[in-house]
């Protein structure tokens, strides 16, 4: 009879807590749409991982079916990875090749993530440097990338980074907004910018990802592995012979890897892990990383603009597309253009920008990892 009530005698209070934030974390994907994908499983996953004395971890003293699916895609940074070979098959460099000046909001939009890095190490937070660059890679708004370094970097915190950077990449819609009114002017959203269709040639196309790959083995080796899946996911699209093959990235394998890695993160979160002070800070602190991307961006934009004769004027809020969250973010900038003045078309070069945004975060993130060892020492 003992047997039979262990259950209910072995959950906590902090138990309760966490099925909370799985509940939240469901109700945001089924009843808001914020990337369903994603947070239906992690929500999940985090009531499984809390259940009294869950098997999905361990059972009879082998681990369980999360515990192995940690191991293997986590632990060894696969399923971030494939996520990257995939995010690479759907992304098309055609509107950045159009405008190349849309690079520099890529980069500048990264400003996020080394302010909260400089943050994070100052008291009352204390990080490491290591942990630091974790916590600061979530304003880059790119899932995979804060994985792969937390998991590096920072691994006790992984469960948080993870939740943080997903969730506020799904809340896009509600953090950009109110940061690019703030900093922008009603006329600044009203700018008008032409766009001049023209053809890309595929030589271009194909030599972009392998020249891309190659320049990062040289400058920062230790960021192959993000760059290099990106590049790979993005020469099956552009390469014209493995049409069936660059299907199957964008698709099957985006969205089994996408369930897997999200369950897995999910399992991450147990009450042990998740429910302290420090967990809060990453929480709090990943948002500001967020709002610090979106306004360096914003800013950079206006900067610019100090420079250009008004018919050649960026409208500013091209630049909070400098983060990773494609295409959500351009979608956003547009639907604000057009809500300011209606057939004001800026999706193009907000496309191009989200796209740079895709390459910087993956830039950063081998930055961190090429630079921080060497600071820590």
């Amino acid at each position: 009879m003992q047997d039979l009530l262990v259950g209910f005698t072995s959950v906590t209070w902090q138990n309760f807590v966490m099925y909370a934030v799985g509940l939240v974390l469901i109700w945001l994907a089924v009843k808001k749409g914020y990337e369903p994908m994603l947070l239906l499983p992690i929500g999940f996953g985090a009531i499984l991982t809390n259940l009294p004395l869950s098997a999905v971890l361990s059972y009879g003293g082998e681990p369980g079916f999360l515990s192995v699916l940690y191991d293997a895609g986590i632990r060894t940074e696969l399923f971030p990875l494939l996520i990257f070979i995939a995010v690479g098959a759907m992304i098309d460099f055609g509107p950045l090749f159009k405008n190349p000046v849309m690079i520099f909001f890529g980069a500048a939009a990264q400003f996020g993530i080394f302010a909260t890095m400089i943050i994070a190490t100052l008291p009352p937070f204390n990080f490491s440097l290591r942990e630091a660059a974790s916590i600061g890679i979530i304003g880059a708004a790119d899932g995979p990338t804060s994985i792969f370094v937390a998991n590096l970097f920072a691994p006790k915190y992984l469960a948080a980074i993870s939740v943080a950077a997903y969730s506020y990449m799904s809340l896009v819609p509600l953090i950009q907004p109110p940061v690019i009114k703030l900093l922008t002017t009603r006329k600044e959203r009203r700018i008008h910018m032409e766009y001049r269709e023209s053809n890309v040639p595929q030589w271009l196309k194909i030599a972009f990802p392998i020249v891309v790959t190659a320049i990062a083995g040289f400058v920062a080796p230790i960021s192959v592995p993000l760059i290099g899946s990106l590049m790979f996911g993005n020469l099956i699209r552009e390469c014209g012979v493995l049409e069936r093959l660059s299907s199957t990235a964008q698709n099957e394998l985006a969205y089994l890897v996408t369930l897997l890695l999200g369950i897995t993160i999910g399992s991450s979160m147990t009450a042990a892990n998740f429910l302290d002070l420090k967990t809060l800070m990453i929480m709090g602190m990943g948002l500001v990383a967020f709002v610090f991307d979106t306004a360096g961006g914003v800013l950079f934009a206006k900067f610019v603009n100090l420079f250009l004769p008004a018919r050649k004027r960026i409208n500013p809020m091209i630049g909070a597309c400098g983060i990773s969250a494609f295409p959500m973010s351009a979608r956003i900038v547009q639907k604000l253009a057009n809500e300011e003045e209606k057939g004001n078309i800026i999706l193009m070069h907000a496309i191009g920008s989200n796209v740079s945004g895709q390459v910087g975060s993956v830039i950063a993130g081998g930055m961190v990892l090429a630079l921080v060892p060497l600071l820590a020492k």
